[in-house]
């Protein structure tokens, strides 16, 4: 499976470097050359604002009592966010680093495990809702699209994977635990007893209907305030699209991005949307593309000292253990 990342990722690379071939590197350098550090920092401040609602959703779901405040789930979905944003690592990765994170600074780690795992479904929910949104823009803008029957189905199929997925989660201990041995391989000895412990929490946070709206409602927040950040930085590069339209995008794009989720950082999935969404509004690709880079950049700046900063605490406990051992 690593190395099946590793080649996706290494495919999504060329995309990108096609893309910049075919619609001119020095185009795509002048787009993004127009925005200037107040505007960068814009961008930067807004997804760190986002980095809060999102931490909020989190904290939302989770049991009373298990997180000694909500800054340490925003903490955490910082550390997830930026894992997936910054290495090599499908989402999957970034969701165990989050969930690691929450651990370092006090969360029982099936607490943490359960609520990282509704969260995503509360998210997830949210982000269908906001595809729908981004497909009725579409629809109405350029209804005889051919993207739009694809989209269509795809959110029928996440519709029915959720509901599915949701139904695991509930019902399906004997298999959360025969997963959970033939992973362990026999090095844990109580792998049955975890995992029975953690589809009791599991039932437990389903069971609290009004914190699961909330999630889901915050989450929904998050979405659209995603939408802007799109919608930030296409301005700051001086393209007079309307709000609507780059909800549209950003949505659609959210849903092409969580289809290929195996593939690290979006490599290529990110630019190709960008570019051809932006296509369908009138936006010239190389400035769509210059908005993905942007994007990445933002990834970068934002990322880079969250992760440097997690290792440092993780080398800390570590150090702190040794000594009191």
């Amino acid at each position: 499976m690593k190395h099946f990342s590793y080649l996706l990722a290494v495919a999504g690379v060329t995309i990108v470097v096609g893309l910049l071939s075919y619609f001119g590197f020095g185009n795509v350098v002048a787009a993004v050359g127009r925005i200037g550090l107040l505007d960068f920092g814009a961008i930067v401040l807004w997804q760190l604002l986002l980095f809060g609602v999102l931490g909020l959703a989190w904290y939302a779901i989770t049991p009373a009592g298990a997180a000694a405040h909500a800054g340490v789930l925003i903490w955490a979905r910082m550390v997830r966010d930026a894992s997936s944003n910054c290495l090599p690592f499908s989402q999957l990765g970034g969701f165990v680093f989050g969930t690691r994170a929450a651990t370092l600074l006090g969360m029982g780690w099936v607490t943490a495990t359960a609520t990282t795992v509704v969260d995503v479904t509360a998210e997830f929910l949210a982000q269908i809702a906001f595809s729908a949104i981004g497909l009725g823009i579409l629809l109405s803008r350029a209804p005889d699209s051919a993207i739009a029957l694809p989209v269509e189905i795809g959110l029928g199929l996440a519709v029915l994977g959720c509901f599915v997925f949701v139904w695991l989660q509930n019902g399906a201990a004997p298999l959360f635990a025969a997963l959970g041995k033939l992973i362990a391989n026999g090095r844990l000895v109580d792998t049955q007893d975890r995992v029975a412990v953690l589809q009791a929490e599991l039932g437990m946070i389903y069971g609290h209907a009004p914190r699961l709206a909330l999630g889901f409602a915050i989450h929904s927040i998050g979405w659209l305030m995603a939408g802007a950040a799109g919608w930030i930085a296409y301005r700051a590069l001086g393209v007079p699209i309307a709000f609507d339209d780059v909800l549209a995008i950003e949505a659609l794009l959210s849903a092409l991005a969580a289809a290929a989720f195996m593939v690290p950082v979006a490599a290529g999935v990110q630019e190709a949307g960008y570019a051809g969404l932006g296509a369908i509004f009138g936006v010239p690709p190389e400035l769509s593309i210059g908005v993905s880079l942007v994007r990445r950049a933002r990834d970068v700046v934002v990322g880079v000292p969250i992760l440097l900063l997690w290792q440092y605490l993780e080398v800390r406990r570590l150090r702190a253990a040794k000594t009191n051992g």
